[in-house]
């Protein structure tokens, strides 16, 4: 039976959760595929999975920080609806809660914010940090297969 070690591409069903619920649950779901070590799951998260063999069932509690890290204001930032509208269409329009994905730097991926207020000028103040930044988080997880 092959037992989770650093590296290891898995096969699993997983759900992350925070004082307000779900996050991600692909239980019910096909399961998910993904490699340890490359930043596809938190560090403390992946930590979690090491030595569990294939057919595991678990569930952890992480306390508040530890998966996602604290809140970090900096995090928080006022962009231009001049940038917004160079980024993509011109005419969209973005409501408070909405999750806005803008490309990185070097244009290669997309990174995630939460639009926390829009002013009358159209510019959106967006909250970059991870959903669960500075809570706790419940991780269940349903190890399929271990490769």
């Amino acid at each position: 039976m092959s037992v989770v070690e650093p590296g290891s591409f898995l096969t699993l069903h997983y759900r992350l959760a925070g004082p307000q619920g779900d996050v991600i649950n692909t239980f019910g779901q096909p399961p998910a595929t993904l490699s340890l070590g490359v930043g596809e799951l938190a560090p403390a998260v992946e930590q979690r999975l090491i030595g569990l063999a294939e057919g595991a069932r678990a569930s952890f509690e992480l306390p508040a920080g530890e998966a996602f890290g604290e809140r970090n204001p900096d995090m928080i930032q006022w962009l231009p609806r001049r940038e917004l509208d160079a980024l993509g269409d011109p005419d969209e329009r973005y409501e408070v809660g909405e999750v806005v994905q803008l490309p990185t730097p070097d244009g290669q991926g997309q990174f995630a914010g939460v639009v926390q207020a829009v002013r009358d000028d159209g510019a959106l103040r967006l909250d970059f940090n991870h959903p669960l930044a500075g809570q706790p988080v419940t991780f269940e997880v349903h190890i399929v297969g271990v490769l």
